[in-house]
């Protein structure tokens, strides 16, 4: 689409690729290119895709916020920034596709967010994440709310408290990504993972995505409660129907979606 400055969005089939163009300035996030990146993301929801491929352009995938940015604005400025960036996070959440981040080279700060906000996570061997700020002097507090509910409390905290790179391996490991492949065939791995995350009910995939962000961070009694209602909805869809029929027949389905 022609009226972006910032970043690069693409439709193939059923897959919207989103890249972000910065590299001059290591895909930093500026408001320019936060907003851009919303808009791209909220434009993607609205149309027929399955799938949304995110990823960056030049060496690296994000470095975070654009500090130059941050720099020349006041108290109120920089919590508009903020919230501006917390929006894009949510809308990648529960937008009614599949969400993956392409990542290779680094991610850091509010870089590492965007991977951690992606529904799935595929990186390159050469890709490195970190919340840097707990060696310098503007500490990631919104970069760790979605690392935080991916890694676990000890990794969080090692992540936030020093500060340090971990390599893609050790990424996998704590569950910040969901694979590492050799860097050439990280376009293949994106590809394979989405069009198996896209099977099925589109549909019932979204309501899926969107009930599970709704329940993971709740106690478990609420957490059920809300899945047990969810469930019991979802069994009326088009969708449903049609692949408990699908199975009871013994055909494949002809989804309605």
């Amino acid at each position: 689409m022609g009226e972006y400055q910032h970043i690069l969005s693409k439709t193939d089939g059923a897959t919207v690729t989103i890249t972000m163009n910065r590299a001059q300035r290591r895909n930093s996030l500026s408001a320019e290119h936060l907003t851009e990146l919303l808009a791209a993301f909220e434009h993607a929801a609205s149309g027929e895709a399955t799938g949304i491929v995110l990823g960056g352009a030049g060496p690296v995938f994000s470095a975070g916020h654009d500090f130059a940015d941050v720099a020349s604005r006041d108290t109120a400025g920089v919590r508009a920034l903020l919230r501006l960036c917390t929006e894009l996070m949510r809308t990648m959440e529960s937008v009614p596709q599949v969400v993956v981040a392409r990542v290779h080279g680094l991610a850091t700060a509010a870089g590492c967010q965007l991977v951690a906000s992606c529904d799935l996570a595929v990186a390159a061997e050469s890709a490195g994440f970190a919340l840097p700020g707990g060696k310098g002097g503007w500490f990631c507090h919104t970069p760790a709310v979605p690392v935080a509910r991916s890694v676990g409390r000890k990794r969080l905290m090692e992540l936030a408290l020093t500060g340090d790179t971990i390599d893609a391996t050790t990424a996998l490991d704590w569950g910040l990504v969901n694979r590492v492949v050799p860097d050439a065939g990280l376009d293949e791995a994106v590809a394979d993972l989405l069009a198996r995350a896209t099977r099925g009910s589109r549909a019932s995939k979204a309501l899926g995505k969107q009930a599970l962000y709704a329940q993971l961070d709740r106690p478990e009694a609420d957490a059920y409660a809300i899945a047990v209602e969810t469930m019991t909805a979802a069994a009326q869809l088009p969708g449903a129907k049609e692949g408990m029929a699908a199975f009871l027949e013994k055909r494949p389905p002809e989804w309605p979606d």
